[in-house]
């Protein structure tokens, strides 16, 4: 387990520009989400009778959650295949996806129209058992509280509570075991969501069993990738030392996952006959092409050695995973979804500014955290 002069607070000021144009983006969510609250659903989106869901819950919730799945693929890699020397990227891809999960389900409370029954969820007498979204809403909301467990040693070592810190690392496996097994079920859910929309959902996003496979190796790709992303954003932006040499070990898992979508993907597409939608000019067409370039930039890219061996060219792949894998997300529950009787979606500016507020909001609680608490590698001496 780690130890004291493993990971350390980076120090410096809190309140820089930056940090004060995010808070100014919170402020404005804030705001919006008081209206929204006050007024209803009505009062701030553009959502309507054929779109029960639009950015908020797409973003903040479909994508959203798949970006927070860091921690979820380094607990696999360190705690379940045994990778030790991951071990310094767990604590930050922990508090992402510690941002990621509650936010996630805070934005689920928000998208509800009647939100002051939300506790309904966990009531037994009020559940429905054949309901996928029951188990993606028990499961987000019991993954946060494990992440806020797997968490908590980063809080007794900021403050000397050894001993407490000493008795949860004897019972931390059994949290860490929990927590490999919810994200796995509820993000194969959501493909399961999808299936269960049926008709609506384009034929280039639905599959009557893949679609959990599907999503699982998304979800898992863009763990992988946002660890990436977050290693080389804290190495320019905190001035941090590289960890390239950490992330490069991290290839291969990334090329056999992406190797596996493109395999399930397109085969599953030419085996039911409609991968000839995907050039038919349309809206959805195109954007399943532009997500399969998307997918494919990071897989020539780290196909070749002499591009890997290059930190900016893995973030360029780790980019375009994201890229690709939100947009998979957003086809498949918003482009692609088509619930007739010519109903349009497009989110307001107001919608917007929330999901950009929430955003901010996680860049801030990580900026805090990592300046204030043992979050990131010390940085050592000769580095």
């Amino acid at each position: 387990m780690s130890h004291h002069h493993e990971h350390a607070p980076i120090g410096g000021r809190l309140i820089t520009l930056p940090f004060l144009f995010l808070s100014a983006l919170a402020l404005i969510a804030v705001v919006l989400l008081v209206e929204r609250f006050m007024y209803g659903l009505g009062a701030v989106t553009n959502l309507n009778d054929g779109f029960p869901w639009g950015i908020w819950v797409v973003y903040d919730i479909v994508v959203g959650t798949g970006f927070a799945c860091g921690g979820y693929v380094l607990a696999l890699t360190v705690y379940i295949a045994n990778k030790g020397k991951y071990h310094p990227l767990v604590r930050p891809a922990l508090l992402a996806s510690l941002f990621g999960y509650s936010l996630g389900g805070l934005g689920a409370i928000v998208d509800m129209g009647r939100y002051w029954n939300f506790y309904q969820m966990f009531n037994p007498a009020q559940q429905n058992f054949n309901s996928v979204m029951l188990e993606v809403g028990l499961c987000v909301a019991a993954y946060s509280i494990v992440l806020f467990i797997e968490f908590l040693p980063v809080i007794f070592e900021k403050f000397r509570a050894d001993e407490w810190k000493k008795k949860l690392e004897k019972i931390l496996f059994i949290f860490i075991a929990i927590g490999v097994l919810l994200p796995t079920m509820h993000q194969s859910s959501l493909g399961s969501l999808l299936i269960a929309m049926g008709g609506k959902v384009h034929p280039l996003w639905q599959s009557a069993y893949l679609m959990p496979v599907l999503a699982i190796t998304t979800a898992m790709m863009l763990g992988f990738s946002i660890v990436i992303f977050e290693g080389s954003m804290a190495t320019v932006g905190l001035r941090q030392p590289s960890e390239t040499h950490l992330h490069r070990g991290l290839i291969k898992v990334i090329r056999a996952l992406l190797v596996l979508f493109f395999i399930v993907r397109l085969g599953d597409l030419l085996y039911r006959g409609v991968l000839g939608a995907a050039f038919s000019g349309t809206l959805q067409g195109n954007m399943f092409l532009l997500e399969m370039v998307l997918f494919l930039i990071p897989l020539v890219v780290l196909s070749s050695a002499n591009l890997v061996r290059q930190g900016r060219f893995l973030l360029i792949a780790a980019v375009s995973l994201l890229l690709a894998g939100a947009l998979y997300r957003f086809n498949a529950f918003l482009i692609g979804f088509d619930p007739g009787a010519g109903y349009i979606y497009f989110p307001s500016v107001k919608e917007l500014l929330v999901s950009i507020g929430i955003v901010a909001i996680e860049i801030l609680g990580y900026l805090f955290f990592v300046k204030m608490f043992p979050v990131l590698p010390k940085a050592h001496a000769h580095a």
